[in-house]
């Protein structure tokens, strides 16, 4: 009877093992699923977003999309890389409706993830006072930008914005995102349009 009751007991150890352990699996494995569908979600919210900035009247030529030097709220200067959300977007937060015609700019911090940096030139102060500071993902642990050199056809990807031979900032073609959660990574691009003079084709 006590050695019946032994082995109940044990089988029932080994059970309890085997169901704890198939939790924790299939919990790192949904953990995986969301951290993928997260990194699909933020790629595909920028590069929609940036394919706006460029849609005429509200950008022409190679302007829409430029590096600027911003003063986040921390107080310390960078060149970004900076556009401008002629109807706001709906992931700033404001008591109303969007506020319009936003000046956006993209980092990355250390500890934060990747931020929105951003004011509306209908603001009192927006010429004197730091833009806000919106997280778009905490999981982004790097950016860097991609650079195509047409002479050689070749790509070149840099950490910081880069200068023309004419000295002045050049806009990367695309951005590349790190992603991290865990020990699991995730890398992806983002093309940088081109504005164009006339209507959209769609």
């Amino acid at each position: 009877m006590l050695l019946s009751l032994a082995l109940v007991a044990m089988l029932l150890v080994a059970l309890n093992q085997f169901i704890f352990s198939m939790g924790e699996l299939w919990g790192r494995g949904n953990d995986l699923r969301l951290f993928d569908r997260h990194v699909r979600n933020v790629t595909r919210f920028l590069d929609e977003t940036l394919r706006t900035v460029v849609l005429p009247p509200a950008a022409t030529g190679t302007t829409a999309l430029t590096i600027q030097e911003v003063r986040p709220p921390e107080g310390t200067t960078d060149n970004l890389l900076t556009f401008e959300l002629p109807a706001g977007s709906r992931v700033l937060p404001w008591p109303e409706a969007p506020l319009p015609d936003v000046v956006c700019s993209l980092a990355v911090k250390p500890g934060e993830g990747l931020v929105l940096y951003w004011h509306s030139r209908h603001e009192k102060h927006f010429a004197d006072q730091s833009p806000r500071a919106t997280v778009l993902s905490p999981l982004v642990t790097a950016m860097s930008y991609d650079y195509y050199n047409p002479g050689f056809r070749t790509w070149q990807n840099q950490t910081a914005p880069q200068h023309a031979a004419d000295g002045r900032w050049q806009a990367p073609t695309r951005l590349r995102l790190r992603f991290a959660y865990g020990a699991a990574t995730r890398e992806t691009v983002v093309g940088l349009p081109v504005a164009a003079e006339g209507l959209p084709l769609f």
